[in-house]
């Protein structure tokens, strides 16, 4: 198993670094999405992700040089499905547990795949503009319940 964090400060390190736009842009990597994901969902309570996390990843991106464009930067779809996949991950588990660890589970089972949401949608749907911006079903199969999709 690979290890993406070595304790709980790198990991809360992503997530404010999210925040507070000072994550360099070389570490927002799809191991930091589902990190700061994770970390959010367990340490700000006080944010409803589905509503506030789009806003953020939109600033994030600006204020590290990107752009948020019909073909580049925040994706709604993306978004939206690893929040339901990232919340279910955590409620699988113990909430003693620690986030490094659970970084390291997600990214081993299926949904450290960077390609894993193409197996519910096709390519040209989920990387549309219309996916990008808001969000849209799958085209392949319906998303499953995520504990099954777990190891």
């Amino acid at each position: 198993m690979i290890f993406y964090y070595p304790n709980e400060a790198a990991v809360e390190r992503v997530g404010r670094g999210l925040l507070d736009r000072s994550l360099p842009k070389t570490e927002w990597t799809h191991a930091a999405h589902f990190a700061a994901t994770l970390w959010l969902l367990r340490h700000r309570a006080d944010l409803r992700l589905e509503r506030d996390l789009p806003p953020l990843i939109r600033a994030y991106n600006e204020a590290t040089g990107g752009a948020n464009t019909d073909t580049d930067g925040y994706h709604e779809t993306i978004t939206q499905a690893s929040i339901a996949a990232a919340r279910a991950f955590l409620n699988l588990h113990p909430a003693e547990r620690s986030l490094h660890e659970m970084v390291d589970l997600l990214m081993a089972s299926a949904l450290g795949d960077r390609d894993w949401l193409l197996a519910y949608w096709t390519r040209s749907r989920l990387f549309s503009v219309e996916a990008r911006r808001t969000w849209i079903d799958p085209d392949r199969r319906p998303l499953p319940e995520f504990p099954h999709l777990l190891p």
